[in-house]
């Protein structure tokens, strides 16, 4: 059985956060322009650091597929 360090979204965002304090929290109009999202400097960080968690086995595949900022 496999233990990994983070277990839930939570945890994955204030790792991100933490680890990536310089990164703009500002958030903006979305494509549709009904809804908000961070500045794609922040999702594309946001996507490797997952990404990296996930293959250094820091987090499950299941929880890299579903977790979102």
């Amino acid at each position: 059985m496999t233990t990994y360090c983070m277990t839930t979204q939570a945890q994955v965002r204030a790792a991100f956060w933490e680890s990536f304090p310089n990164l703009s929290r500002k958030r903006i109009k979305n494509y549709s322009g009904n809804g908000t999202m961070y500045t794609t400097d922040t999702r594309c960080a946001f996507v490797d650091y997952v990404d990296w968690l996930s293959k250094a086995g820091q987090i499950s595949q299941a929880l890299a597929e579903k977790v979102t900022l």
